[in-house]
């Protein structure tokens, strides 16, 4: 289910009116895409941060405007580098019925049997683009691998298949995760062991 967010038409000009938004907790943003013009609006900072916890980044936002709701994702966005305020939205309005791309993360679930006898999980791919109706999107990709021993690995195409979503990749052979063989540290130097310094003969002193 979509979430709703209210959004308002927003002018372009001065410049300072994205400053003058921000100070009413209001963040700019753009709606484009599915035969949709570019439109700059405006949405609550407080709303578009309480929906996100609830949809997702990858969640289908259903924005209302001018008494239409309008299904968009989240294309892209920007923070503030300081305080992690929003700076800026892109919306991208969508057809529910057709099928779109995303990145979503790749969690690693339980503990691998190698780790617990003392092996090292290492994790070589954190994402993958995935396709799916906007509606079936997912935030992450959960990989269960307890059952990995020391020496075993998994790459892109071992995921197991999900029926809502398809995974794309451009090498399905990419190694995702592995359990290692630890590390073994080096045997401190016996000093007993050190062979004496040959002792160093000088001259004889003249006589």
């Amino acid at each position: 289910m979509a979430t709703v967010l209210k959004v308002e038409r927003r002018a372009v000009r001065p410049r300072s009116i994205r400053k003058q938004l921000r100070t009413e907790g209001r963040v700019p943003a753009v709606i484009y895409g599915n035969d949709i013009e570019n439109t700059t609006i405006s949405v609550s900072g407080y709303e578009l941060s309480m929906s996100l916890r609830e949809g997702g980044i990858n969640g289908v936002y259903s924005l209302e405007l001018d008494g239409k709701k309008i299904p968009t994702l989240i294309r892209d966005y920007q923070l503030d580098t300081f305080n992690r305020d929003w700076v800026h939205v892109e919306f991208l309005a969508v057809d529910m019925s057709v099928e779109t791309e995303v990145e979503a993360d790749i969690i690693l679930v339980g503990t691998p049997a190698g780790v617990k006898a003392g092996g090292i999980l290492t994790q070589n791919v954190h994402s993958v683009i995935v396709s799916a109706t906007p509606d079936k999107l997912p935030d992450v990709v959960e990989v269960n691998v307890e059952g990995l021993a020391i020496g075993d690995s998994f790459t892109i195409a071992d995921i197991p298949e999900n029926p809502d979503y398809k995974i794309i990749a451009e090498d399905m052979g990419d190694q995702v995760a592995a359990v290692e063989e630890p590390e073994i540290p080096s045997e401190p130097e016996d000093e007993d062991a050190v062979a004496a310094e040959p002792e160093v003969i000088g001259e004889k002193e003249a006589e």
